[in-house]
Formats: C-alpha cells, sequence, structure tokens
C-alpha cells in the first residue's frame, strides 16, 4: 500500500527578508574580523608588556608571582585602544575582500544600495562603540587602579625582600651587587655578599665589599628608615689595584637603605573613576574625560572613513587602499593625545578640548562618504551643466 500522507501539518520556516539576511552577513564578517584582528594587536601589545615585566622581575623590582596579575588588570585599558583599529581594519579588509570578489557590485544589483550598507555598518559600530564605552568609562580605570596598587607595592619593597638564595641582586640604582647563599623562613639570609662602588675623598674610584655569615632587614620603629643588620664578617675597604685596603672585623654591622624612587606616572588620571571625574574643574581631569569618552566616538568616526576607503578595483587587490587609510588614523590618533596634552597643559580651553577634532574628522568622513555614494560626483555635474 502507498505511504499515506502525515495528518500533521508540516511546518516550514519562512525565510528571512533580503536586508535581515544581507546585514547577518556583514555583521558576522565584521565582527569575526574584528576579533581576529583585535587578538594578533592584543598579543603583540601583551607580549611587549610581558618582557618588560619579566626584566624588572629579573633585576628584582617585582615580584614574578604579581606579573599576570597586573597584566590581565591592564588588558581592559589595552583594548579600548585596540578595538576602534581592530573595527577599523576590519571594515577596510571586510569590504575590500566584497569588491575584489565583486560580491559587492551583486549587492548593488539586488537592491542594497551603499546607504544602506553604511548604516548596516554603523549599527554594528555602535554595538562595537558600546562595548568600547563600557571598557573606558568603567572596567579600565577599575583594572588601572588595581594594577597600581599593586606595582606601588612592589616599588615600596626594599632592596633585599625580593631576594632568592644563589642569585646576584643590584644594588642602590645599579652602583653595587648582592648576593645570599640561602634566604631562611622570616627573611634571614645566610653567608651574604655585597659590592659596592664610589669614590673616595680625593675622587678616585674606591670599592666596599662586605662578607658576613648572616643578614636581616629591618625597619626603624617609625617605618621611614630600612636598615640591613648583618652579624660576624668583614668589610674590606680601598681602591682597586691598590693593596691598602682597610679591613674591619664586625660582629654587628648595620647599613641603611636607600628609600625607593618615587615614581613617575604621567598617566594618573587613567586610575580615576569615572564619577570623580565628572563635574572637575582640573584640566587633567577634564581631558582624562574627553579622552574616555574619545575612544568610543573614535569607533564611529573611523567607520565613516573606512567605508570609502575600502572601495578597490578588482585589478588594484583588496589592500591598495590600507596603507592611506591606516595613515590617516594614525594622524586621527595623534591630533586627539596631542588635544589631551594642550588641555592638560592648560595651552587649550577644555571647552574645545578634543571635541574639535572629532568634528574635523567627521567632516572628512562625511566628504567621503559623500563621495563614496556618487553624491558629490553628481552635485558637481549638476552645477557645471547649470
Amino acid at each position: 500500500m502507498p505511504p499515506t500522507a502525515p495528518t500533521d501539518p508540516v511546518l516550514r520556516r519562512e525565510p528571512a527578508p533580503l536586508p535581515v539576511i544581507i546585514f547577518r552577513y556583514l555583521a558576522r564578517d565584521l565582527l569575526a574580523t574584528t576579533a581576529a584582528v583585535a587578538t594578533v594587536l592584543l598579543l603583540v601589545v601583551m607580549s611587549s608588556r610581558f618582557v618588560q615585566y619579566l626584566a624588572d622581575a629579573a633585576e628584582g623590582k617585582i615580584d614574578p608571582s604579581v606579573i599576570f596579575a597586573i597584566m590581565g588588570y591592564r588588558m581592559p585599558a589595552f583594548l579600548e585602544l585596540i578595538l576602534p583599529l581592530a573595527f577599523f581594519l576590519a571594515v577596510l579588509l571586510s569590504y575590500g575582500r566584497l569588491y575584489q570578489d565583486s560580491e559587492m557590485t551583486v549587492l548593488h544589483a539586488c537592491g542594497i544600495s551603499q546607504l544602506r550598507i553604511a548604516g548596516y555598518t554603523l549599527a554594528v559600530a555602535m554595538v562595537v562603540a558600546a562595548f568600547v564605552a563600557w571598557l573606558s568609562l568603567s572596567l579600565g580605570p577599575e583594572g588601572m587602579a588595581r594594577a597600581e596598587v599593586l606595582v606601588d607595592a612592589q616599588k615600596a619593597r626594599g632592596e633585599f625582600d625580593a631576594m632568592e638564595g644563589g642569585k646576584f641582586y643590584p644594588l642602590h640604582g645599579g652602583k653595587g651587587v648582592s648576593y645570599t647563599e640561602q634566604v631562611l623562613p622570616g627573611g634571614h639570609m645566610d653567608e651574604v655578599f655585597l659590592v659596592e662602588g664610589g669614590a673616595d675623598s680625593e675622587g678616585k674610584p674606591s670599592m666596599v665589599i662586605v662578607v658576613a655569615e648572616r643578614g636581616e632587614p629591618k625597619r626603624s620603629a617609625d617605618g621611614q628608615a630600612s636598615y640591613l643588620v648583618l652579624t660576624n664578617g668583614h668589610r674590606y675597604q680601598g681602591v682597586p689595584g691598590q693593596a691598602d685596603f682597610d679591613v674591619t672585623q664586625f660582629e654587628e654591622y648595620g647599613q641603611r637603605l636607600a628609600r625607593p624612587a618615587p615614581r613617575n606616572r604621567p598617566g594618573w588620571s587613567d586610575a580615576i573613576p569615572t564619577s570623580a571625574l565628572r563635574g572637575s574643574t582640573n584640566p587633567k581631569y577634564v581631558a582624562a574625560l574627553q579622552w574616555r569618552y574619545s575612544t568610543a566616538l573614535l569607533v564611529l568616526v573611523v567607520t565613516l572613513m573606512a567605508l570609502p576607503l575600502s572601495r578597490t578595483d578588482p585589478r588594484k587587490g583588496r589592500y591598495a587602499r590600507i596603507l592611506p587609510a591606516v595613515f590617516l588614523y594614525i594622524i586621527y590618533l595623534m591630533s586627539l593625545n596631542a588635544a589631551r596634552g594642550a588641555v592638560e597643559a592648560g595651552a587649550l580651553a577644555p571647552a574645545l578640548g578634543l571635541w574639535w577634532i572629532h568634528l574635523l574628522f567627521i567632516g572628512i568622513g562625511v566628504a567621503l562618504v559623500l563621495w563614496w555614494t556618487g553624491w558629490w560626483p553628481e552635485r558637481l555635474r549638476v552645477w557645471r551643466r547649470s
């Protein structure tokens, strides 16, 4: 017997309208390319920072155990600068491929105008800009503040707090070398060796060598001074190359340690919460707040510029205009950075601030979009005919 038709109706899913399909296609391509580019750029930046932190750890400036914590706290601040560039390159690469493979021509033939493509792209850019704004206004400052606490705690340590047995460490800013055979619990050091360089009363180079059986770092009662107390050892002082060294035997020898130099933190305002920056008249606070808003606005402005600059000819290749586009992006970012410095120094009015830079490049982006859509050349032809 022939199979009977099912009694239940077959539910068929209606296909999405063409504009929705095109938007999903463009959004998926843009976001995937943005994620790939941002990952590569983040790895480059984080690798550079990691090498720097490793060098500081090798010199005993920071504890190796806090390196990954500091990098993790600073990652949102890196991302807020990387994502605008990543999305800018994503538009250039993705739409450059569409032009190269003639897919953009097919979209225009299907009734998808350039203005609609611009609208789709700006919709995706708004999502990226909202994420960058969250990083810049909330997560980034909080992470920077926590990273600053860790770094300050490392800088406040004494010169012998991070010592390990069997390793040489710089002493007094590179003017000497310290060594201990073993570090016991509580910071007690076994078989201590110190070498310090300097000059005698006549200006000739001199050297001080201290060898002791035990050593222990201590602090004064008020906590303002640090000392290294050595027991059962010898102190040798003299000019290298001469045999008239002064030899002193001691049962206990105390040496005051230099205080850590204060940190030079030009970007200290980056760690201040956004709520503390709002309503402030301090030029540095105003510049920092405008910069945080600028990172999100940067995404939208560079999108306007990337749309027309992504247009290319199949014979020229998809990367034909990436170099001038990146050069324009660098000028934009450097102009914002220069304007921020001018506001902080009081050379530029806070009311003008960074906004005039955005207005200038918004005008450039609008002019490029008008040229990209053909409105500008068409208006010129109509003006010439009249």
